[in-house]
């Protein structure tokens, strides 16, 4: 892509910010350039966005009913899936799976419940907890 065809449609997802996004520029070199978004990319994020809302909602209800620990409906309510999270902690997938049972959850000492907040930006006492 030709740095002049970079596209700049005013994505809403980006909340006025733009992103750098790399293209050739008049003397055929690779330079990054601001870009203000695109339709497709707005639209695959709110999509995405969508995704993890029904997927918290569901987690939610489960946590409430007792079927899953707060931590999943967590992950989901911060735009995470399983992958993300583990790479955000460095705690493996099917540890954190595991952990995704409330009587798991509940054993879980302060040390790891730290590293699984921090990862969502909450406090241990928060992530306990399902609104």
């Amino acid at each position: 892509m030709e740095s002049r065809d970079v596209p700049q449609e005013r994505n809403v997802t980006l909340g006025g910010y733009h992103k750098a996004v790399y293209a050739r520029d008049e003397s055929g070199r690779i330079v990054p350039v601001k870009s203000a978004g695109w339709e497709a990319e707005e639209t695959v994020t709110q999509q995405a966005v969508a995704i993890f809302q029904v997927k918290a909602k569901a987690a939610r209800l489960r946590a409430l009913a007792g079927e899953c620990s707060p931590l999943e409906y967590w992950m989901y309510a911060r735009r995470m899936d399983l992958s993300t999270l583990a790479q955000n902690t460095g705690i493996w997938r099917w540890r954190i799976r595991r952990h995704f049972r409330p009587a798991a959850f509940a054993r879980l000492g302060d040390p790891l419940l730290r590293r699984y907040a921090e990862a969502l930006g909450l406090s241990p006492d928060a992530l306990r907890r399902v609104p």
